[in-house]
């Protein structure tokens, strides 16, 4: 299965994730972690890793699903381990 494939199933449907200019990658996090810990740790991987925060979906269970974004670089970069 292609990479864009593979990330299309893993975003909601009405996030857009194609563009030649950037680059996604989907998280989700825990229904145990707080607004101030996602908070940290998303801004960690923007200072060290160049990632924006695209989108963000809050669900009733407490857990959330964010989108980060990143202009396309020509070297390798590590994905975000949060």
């Amino acid at each position: 299965m292609p990479k864009n494939d593979t990330l299309r199933a893993r975003v909601p449907s009405d996030w857009d994730i194609t563009s030649e200019d950037w680059e996604y990658i989907p998280l989700r996090l825990p229904p145990d972690v707080t607004r101030v810990t996602a908070s940290m740790r998303l801004a960690i991987q923007a200072e060290f890793g160049g990632w924006e925060l695209s989108r963000v979906r809050l669900y009733t269970d407490g857990s959330r699903r964010v989108l980060l974004k990143r202009k396309k670089t020509t070297y390798h970069v590590p994905e975000p381990g949060i």
